[in-house]
């Protein structure tokens, strides 16, 4: 690998892929066992696992792409069309969750007494909390692209600044999306209603928590000086992602709290 005669980088061996996956199969096998059996050992122990395997991936391809040169410009191509084809993969999974609540929406089941939302179910009041989160994920969109422009003009200190405001805004809708669950009239297992509703904001949920640990890392990154002006991949990933979170977003909004209730 020292001398090399090609600008590929070819990766070493790695304990990291074969535990990472282990750790998600404890993970997973935990999450049935609390679902059956009201027991969260295993899951917590999986969780355990997954985030010390998280850490020490993430510190090696960090060590390569900062400090070991590896990540050339050929490499970082090839990085950048994989987090596009990765984000492509998000967009068509949560297609699937709006196609799942159209289908179900506009031509609503005899079971559910042909109307949308079923009877019984008190939607959420779209201009409340809802749209209080709308506009948290839109000035986040705005915060995040704040800390590119900074990082682009080696501004060192505005982009820790709009990096912490973005991770505040992140924290804070995850906060409120918890606190609007904790207050609902119905559960996912109130007809497909409920079914549509959580798994599609659940799991945006679960991406908003996902963008905003991604967001932390480059935020420590930023105070470790790994990033500059040209060679700042990892940041501009999870903006482009955090991006595709606020787009998700606005259209789970228009669609199932706005137009669905």
């Amino acid at each position: 690998m020292l001398n090399k005669n090609h600008t590929y980088h070819l990766v070493e061996v790695s304990p990291w892929p074969i535990l990472g996956a282990f750790s998600t199969m404890i993970l997973l096998t935990g999450m049935i066992k609390w679902f059956h059996l009201y027991e969260s050992n295993l899951m917590f122990i999986g969780m355990m696992c997954t985030m010390l395997v998280m850490y020490q991936w993430w510190r090696d391809t960090t060590r390569e792409g900062t400090f070991q040169g590896l990540h050339t410009l050929k490499v970082v191509k090839g990085l950048r069309w994989g987090m596009i084809l990765f984000i492509t993969s998000e967009v068509l999974f949560f297609m699937s969750f709006f196609w799942s609540f159209f289908h179900s929406s506009l031509s609503p089941a005899i079971e559910i007494g042909m109307i949308w939302p079923p009877k019984g179910i008190i939607p959420f009041n779209p201009i409340q909390i809802p749209l209080l989160n709308t506009t948290i994920l839109i000035s986040s969109g705005v915060t995040v692209t704040w800390a590119h422009h900074s990082l682009m003009e080696n501004n060192y200190k505005q982009a820790i600044y709009s990096l912490i405001l973005t991770i505040i805004l992140g924290f804070y809708f995850s906060i409120l999306q918890a606190y609007e669950y904790m207050e609902s009239s119905f559960t996912i297992s109130d007809s497909v209603y409920g079914s549509s509703f959580f798994m599609a904001t659940g799991f945006h949920g679960i991406h908003v928590i996902i963008g905003t640990t991604f967001l932390t890392v480059c935020l420590y990154r930023q105070m470790k000086n790994h990033f500059s002006s040209n060679h700042h991949f990892g940041f501009e990933a999870a903006a482009w992602y955090w991006h595709f979170v606020d787009v998700v977003w606005l259209f789970l909004y228009i669609s199932i709290y706005w137009w669905g209730s």
